[in-house]
């Protein structure tokens, strides 16, 4: 009895010795910035801090999207190593890697995705200087819904106590100023009209132009003159789930492939659909190749709603599911005679069905998750780019 007491007290003096420690390393980083939201968190992260570079030269980021991220100051970068999965407590190591390191900016993204763990990881581990929720979409409602209201207060939880928070969501922008008022937080709303569409075309990748806008005015506010943190910015490297457009000829055919298997809810997968469709204004056929995996049927179902908002000429449906989700096409009113379950395939079995196609430019996109057949469908295109 008397062991099990003492071996209780010596963990909750070991819990406080490393809170306290953990607090020291924090305040020896001049600002964190904590990057939050449904989409587009690792692009708004790589862009800061490539903003940043401009004039700070201690200048660290972490990116928790497809691909995990470590990135120094130079702009290089490593992946992460999780042997035991992901969890919230790897904020600690970083913020403590980067107080030895002496940087003068941190920009960290959101590992959280339960309120519960959301609130934890800003409140107990980041206390960040500087918070951005990108926007709040209908993804992961298993956890934050089941509504977008629900999804919004959720990621409101990232938002700093006196702190500044940054944000290109408009539509659910009067409840996340409500939410940094009960904390004394300040909202500042990215305005992506501020951004010329022009200045776009200078990426290698595609940039959505209110991630673009949301980072400029975080550097902005940093002391950063635009136009040089856009300079920096075109030179950054994009995340490994960034929409890229891959260009192959095949005999006669020249096919547009564009790789948006991480856009994999519909108001993004649509949003960037419309966006690439107003780049190639020429390109009259457009095919879909939507990915469906056993593990993520809610997803192509939602992308199926989404489809009857969209001219296309042909639909093809790889990967686990395809009969189940043509079912759901059938029942969403998608003509049959554009619907092809071609299961599990290669890159030369797509071309074998583009090849059918009359026209001689194709717009392809490729939808639903980038896991599974999704990355050799991708890694297909960008081997032949």
């Amino acid at each position: 009895m008397y062991s099990l007491i003492l071996g209780l007290v010596l963990f909750i003096l070991y819990g406080v010795f490393e809170y306290r420690r953990h607090q020291r390393f924090r305040k020896r980083i001049p600002v964190i910035i904590h990057v939050n939201g449904t989409r587009g968190k690792s692009s708004v992260t790589r862009l800061i801090a490539a903003g940043l570079r401009a004039n700070y030269k201690n200048v660290l980021a972490k990116t928790t999207g497809s691909a995990p991220v470590f990135i120094f100051e130079d702009g290089n970068e490593v992946p992460i190593q999780r042997p035991y999965g992901a969890n919230i407590k790897e904020q600690i190591k970083i913020i403590r890697y980067a107080a030895n390191r002496g940087v003068e900016y941190l920009v960290l993204e959101c590992m959280a995705v339960t309120p519960e763990y959301q609130w934890v990881s800003e409140h107990a581990m980041v206390k960040a200087d500087i918070s951005v929720l990108t926007n709040s979409r209908l993804d992961h409602l298993d956890v934050m819904g089941p509504g977008l209201k629900n999804v919004t207060l959720s990621l409101c939880n990232t938002i700093p106590i006196d702190g500044i928070t940054f944000t290109s969501e408009k539509k659910m922008l009067p409840i996340i100023k409500k939410q940094a008022a009960k904390l004394n937080s300040k909202v500042l709303y990215a305005d992506e009209t501020r951004v010329p569409l022009e200045k776009l075309g200078n990426f290698n990748h595609i940039e959505h132009r209110e991630n673009v806008a949301l980072a400029l005015d975080v550097c902005e506010y940093c002391k950063i003159d635009r136009e040089k943190a856009l300079e920096k910015m075109y030179k950054a490297k994009p995340d490994i789930g960034a929409a890229e457009i891959f260009t192959y000829i095949h005999k006669d055919k020249k096919i547009f492939f564009v790789h948006s298997f991480a856009a994999n809810d519909p108001e993004s997968t649509k949003f960037l659909i419309d966006y690439v469709r107003q780049i190639h204004l020429h390109l009259d056929c457009v095919a879909i190749v939507l990915n469906t995996r056993a593990d993520r049927m809610f997803r192509s179902k939602q992308l199926l709603q989404m489809m009857p908002q969209i001219e296309f000429n042909e639909l093809y449906l790889i990967g686990d599911q395809p009969q189940t989700v043509k079912k759901h096409a059938l029942k969403k009113g998608l003509p049959l005679s554009k619907i092809h379950p071609l299961g599990w395939i290669t890159g030369e079995m797509i071309i074998e069905q583009i090849e059918k196609l009359k026209s001689k430019e194709i717009l392809l996109f490729g939808i639903g998750n980038i896991g599974g057949n999704g990355k050799i469908i991708m890694n297909y295109f960008k081997e032949r780019n």
